[in-house]
């Protein structure tokens, strides 16, 4: 049965990974369809709008896109793409997982944990935000729901049952943001207790951040609010090699996008070197999504083999002498074996 998903290709690099990755999908033989849409810069050129409404609605029509890396331009007027994909299709869940790949940069060898991170509110929101004081001084608000909060613990809480995960790991500010934070922390501790079988802690978040570089391996899976989900991720990132093997889920009721979580470094678009692990990643979470665990393990296990054995075929950034398609060019080579 055929699958069609939106495809935004992106800004910068974008396109090439994006073109690698369909590449190793098709060797695959999942059986999409794909229909490219456009959004970021090029979206703006063309349509006068860095996210048309045909490309909502093509989204809204498949319920599942794959996303490259997008430009939002700087200056005011603009606002982030990714925050208003994620609000209009109310994708509360931002699931961005950091697993440990041979031959990379790295301090820690086995890292395998994933930050679960509220993707709607908090301190993204852009209602509430204003300069007064004739430009001198600028105002943000902070809001947490009760609703946000238990599903995106809920949604933690399931992902760590369904994938026999051992500890879920709330973060929190709520010595100090007593009403925002404290309410998460509140609802998470309320949601834990109908998880007997997987352990609960609570950490106040940079004490967290300060124990991800010490010692990681204490985590597992990590859920939180918008902000601090986005800069603890980050960190993760770090912990095995960077953003360049970093993808992203996000998760809604009617509605999912996945995309590489790094940006479209335009200062090397065109040069095809670009890495393209972190949308193939994307490209797995994708079919875990959709129930298709085999294929997704696939490309994880044909990343893994392509940097330990193929090292000619490998980017740069990674430590190889190869090129984006010749990434690609291995993956769907260990997918025809495998086949």
């Amino acid at each position: 049965m055929s699958q069609s998903i939106a495809v935004i290709k992106g800004d910068g690099i974008g396109p090439e990974i994006m073109d690698a990755t369909l590449r190793v999908l098709d060797a695959l033989d999942c059986g999409f369809t794909y229909d490219i849409v456009d959004a970021g810069l090029g979206a703006l050129e063309a349509h006068g709008t860095l996210v048309p409404r045909s490309s909502l609605e093509a989204i809204e029509k498949h319920g599942l896109a794959l996303k490259g890396p997008l430009t939002t331009p700087i200056g005011k007027g603009f606002s982030s793409i990714n925050v208003q994909l994620r609000r209009h299709f109310d994708l509360y869940a931002n699931v961005r997982p950091a697993v440990s790949f041979p031959g990379t940069r790295s301090r820690y060898d086995n890292i395998d944990m994933i930050t679960v991170r509220e993707n709607t509110e908090g301190a993204y929101m852009s209602d509430g935000q204003e300069m007064v004081d004739d430009g001198n001084t600028g105002i943000s608000q902070i809001k947490v729901t009760r609703k946000g909060s238990e599903r995106i613990v809920r949604y933690a809480f399931e992902l760590a049952r369904q994938n026999g995960r051992r500890k879920v790991t709330a973060l929190h500010k709520a010595n100090i943001i007593k009403t925002a934070s404290g309410l998460f922390l509140d609802v998470a501790r309320e949601v834990a207790s109908d998880y007997p079988d997987i352990e609960f802690e609570e950490m106040i978040v940079d004490n967290a951040c300060m124990q991800l570089v010490m010692d990681p391996y204490q985590f597992d899976v990590v859920v939180t609010t918008n902000l601090f989900g986005d800069i603890t991720s980050d960190l993760c990132a770090g912990l095995v090699g960077g953003l360049g093997l970093a993808p992203g889920a996000n998760i809604g009721e009617n509605a999912a996008i996945f995309e590489a979580v790094h940006g479209s470094a335009p200062d090397i678009a065109g040069k095809k070197i670009a890495n393209p692990c972190a949308l193939l990643l994307a490209a797995a979470q994708m079919l875990d999504h959709l129930g298709m665990n085999d294929k997704g393990t696939a490309i994880r296990e044909g990343i893994r083999d392509v940097l330990e054995k193929r090292r000619d075929m490998v980017t740069p950034d990674m430590g190889g002498s190869g090129t984006t398609d010749t990434f690609a060019e291995a993956l769907v080579e260990y997918a025809t074996a495998r086949a």
